[in-house]
């Protein structure tokens, strides 16, 4: 506030001090300080000393130690901004100390990246209060999510940051206590004391109540969920107890146990037979692994003081396609799990228990999903902002980053759009009826609108820059079908030579598989270099060298001895014909001197099924049954690296050999199967997969067989 007095000293420099000790800017402050100087040692007759003069009541004679006064002031001022610059540098370095401590190596999840990118992108909050945020009826989700996708999620970040936080001061009293301080995985992640699960207490053992868990409710449903952190190795013992007490039955775990070298979880139970975690002993009843989640089942039984109790049977459905960072790339998996749970869970048993490793990220937005659905259900609206503020009353920080957030909404999305279409075995013929027969009046439901509900599937054009680029254009049979950047595959750059490190391929689920076109006359190489450097045993051809005389692949193995591309040479083993599939063996050789001689060779087999017609599907499904088969026994011998599956362009026959790969493996482990979501899923990761309404109806049209010849459920499963 500037001075209102006329006179005096302070009118003149006065007003120079009050700017230079402003502590907001202490950059113009170091700048200023030069000219100050010359200021006070200029004119000692000048200008300063006619306003000393006017403003003094004494005798002229007064002004005479004025450079005396100034050389005095000089280094005082000097000091003074000194102290000044050091206190905004300690207050700036504390600030970088605070930030960093928050976000340390012990948040939750894996997702420290995450939240340093998020703590630049974010937005602060509106200084007008926390904005309302309202249900959105299911008929205006598309565009809803839309909108807020927009700007980079612009609007899905504003949402997310305007949500509380949960923490209440002093709400965290058991979990701070001394003896159960190292039971907590992460500091900053404990229970409410209002809301936690509290153990039966052990006589003599304090602390022996406390776990990190937190009841959660779920869509008007109370205390359906407990959210938990990942076992450590010392709370092993109290998460099993907590499950006997709350009459668990279904355990749903959202983490690995290691992601990028550090413990997410500790493994809780046995690989097989029995163990037994402090008075409860838990034996493996069962194990099914499928590509998205791991079902294992456990007979858990108590041994009290008093006697053992009747055993019981506890599910755990372990998510494993959860990557280190992020989220997944699509929400399929994760609403088929969700499925799963919901059909396995019991109606009277106890809570749902939840984890990932802190309990709050991944295991907020799980329950979040869950609550929605069901209100989509109920009410034909969701309500996400409210949803996630009254859980996080419950357990702080559920939902824990913008881009689980988003991924909630996603879900939502895909499930109203697209709803349930997965089938039991038992009902596909009856499925298979309703599509094929006569459609309602002004309604074509059928095969058709199934497939044409795929094509709305966006190809993500943006995602495809490497595959564009004039120098690998070239390298491509057809230009629609390129990989996309995330999950193209890499090969190693050759030294000096640009651009060496792409080949028109694709990962797919992972790495199970590897979808790529015939090899073009100058890409044998990087084919080879492929085959080579990610370990594949295994080569499917789905295409013949020419159709209709046109070249739909170069032949990129010798008929007779071996051929060289490169660094690596293929020699011809064998060549069988069985049926509609030639088997050969090819003896791949990496020749360079450095590399050890277990590393030098490596037995490859090709399949080429000569089953598929120039135009249209092939007449039945028992070849193709038998080509998967034989690729899956490959496979069982080799060890599960990729198998390289091509076609001509790499995504016709590719992805339908892909789709239906993946369709039978879920038939026989589950008995379920879901032809369209396995075709929209590899659409998301290549385009094109799946190209016709021929090869779709077809994928029905093998299980369909694949039933007929194994009737008997039993035999298959």
């Amino acid at each position: 506030m500037r001075s209102r007095r006329g006179g005096g000293i302070g009118a003149t420099r006065p007003a120079v001090l009050r700017f230079a000790m402003e502590p907001s800017c202490p950059l113009l402050l170091a700048g200023f300080s030069l000219p100050l100087a010359k200021a006070l040692t200029a004119n000692t007759t000048g200008t300063a000393e006619s306003n000393w003069t006017a403003t003094t009541s004494g005798p002229p004679g007064a002004g005479a130690p004025q450079p005396l006064l100034a050389w005095l002031l000089l280094p005082l001022l000097l000091a003074l901004l000194f102290l000044l610059l050091a206190a905004y540098c300690l207050r700036f370095r504390r600030q970088r100390k605070a930030v960093v401590s928050a976000g340390d190596k012990k948040m939750p999840n894996g997702i420290l990246e995450e939240q340093e990118q998020q703590r630049v992108m974010l937005l602060s909050r509106s200084p007008s209060g926390p904005k309302k945020y309202f249900p959105i009826p299911v008929g205006h989700l598309e565009e809803e999510v839309r909108a807020r996708s927009a700007d980079d999620c612009k609007r899905f970040r504003e949402e997310f940051n305007a949500l509380p936080s949960g923490h209440i001061q002093g709400a965290f009293e058991q979990a701070n206590k001394e003896e159960n301080r190292e039971k907590n995985r992460y500091p900053n992640i404990l229970p409410n004391d209002h809301s936690r699960v509290v153990l039966s207490p052990v006589d003599g053992v304090p602390g022996s109540d406390y776990i990190n868990a937190s009841y959660i409710d779920g869509y008007k449903e109370k205390n359906k969920f407990i959210a938990a952190q990942g076992p450590k190795q010392e709370t092993v013992n109290d998460f099993w107890r907590m499950v006997w007490e709350q009459k668990s039955t279904t355990i749903v775990m959202l983490t690995n146990l290691k992601e990028r070298k550090e413990e997410k979880c500790y493994q809780y139970w046995p690989d097989q037979g029995c163990w037994t975690y402090g008075s409860v002993r838990v034996c493996v009843e069962d194990c099914v692994v499928l590509v998205d989640y791991t079902v294992r089942k456990f007979c858990i039984q108590a041994q009290l003081p008093d006697g053992c109790k009747a055993p019981r049977l506890v599910s755990q459905l372990h998510f494993t396609s959860w990557p280190d960072f992020g989220v997944p790339f699509t929400p399929i998996g994760m609403l088929k799990f969700l499925k799963k749970v919901k059909t396995l869970n019991p109606v009277h048993a106890g809570p749902i228990v939840v984890h990932c490793s802190a309990g709050v990220g991944r295991t907020g937005t799980f329950i979040v999903i869950d609550a929605m659905v069901d209100m989509m259900h109920a009410e034909q609206k969701v309500d996400v902002f409210e949803f996630v503020s009254r859980i996080r009353s419950q357990r702080p920080q559920m939902v824990q980053t913008d881009m689980q957030y988003s991924f909630i909404y996603q879900a939502l999305l895909e499930h109203y759009l697209y709803g349930d279409t997965e089938l039991d075995v038992s009902s596909l013929e009856r499925h298979l009826q309703t599509l094929q027969g006569s459609a309602a009046r002004f309604d074509k439901i059928g095969l058709e609108e199934e497939f044409r509900k795929l094509t709305n599937v966006r190809i993500m054009k943006e995602n495809m820059r490497t595959g564009n680029l004039p120098a690998n254009m070239k390298k491509a049979r057809v230009i629609q079908i390129i990989p996309y950047d995330f999950n193209r595959v890499i090969l190693p750059m050759k030294r000096g030579q640009e651009y060496t490190d792409y080949i028109n391929a694709s990962f797919i689920d992972k790495d199970y598989f590897i979808a790529t076109q015939g090899p073009l006359a100058h890409t044998v190489e990087d084919f080879w270099r492929m085959v080579w450097e990610w370990k594949c045993h295994t080569i499917v051809m789905l295409t013949e060298v020419q159709e209709r005389e046109q070249d739909k692949c170069y032949q990129y193995w010798p008929t007779e001895g071996s051929v060289t591309h490169g660094d690596i040479t293929i020699e011809i083993k064998s060549d069988t014909l069985s049926e509609a599939i030639s088997v050969r063996d090819f003896l791949v050789t990496f020749n360079q001197p450095l590399a050890r001689q277990e590393d030098q060779a490596r037995v490859v087999r090709q399949f080429h099924f000569h089953g598929w017609p120039e135009v249209g599907i092939p007449a039945e499904g028992k070849g193709m049954l038998d080509l998967i088969g034989a690729v899956q026994k490959q496979q069982q011998q080799t060890g599960n690296h990729p198998i390289t599956v091509h076609c001509s362009a790499g995504a016709g026959r590719t992805g339908t050999f892909i789709a239906l790969s993946n369709i039978l493996e879920r038939v026989k482990a589950e008995g379920l199967l879901d032809v369209f979501q396995a075709v929209k899923s590899l659409r998301l990761q290549r385009p094109h997969m799946v190209q016709t309404l021929e090869q779709y109806e077809f994928c029905y049209k093998v299980v369909q067989d694949f039933i007929d010849i194994f009737s008997d459920y039993a035999n298959f499963k």
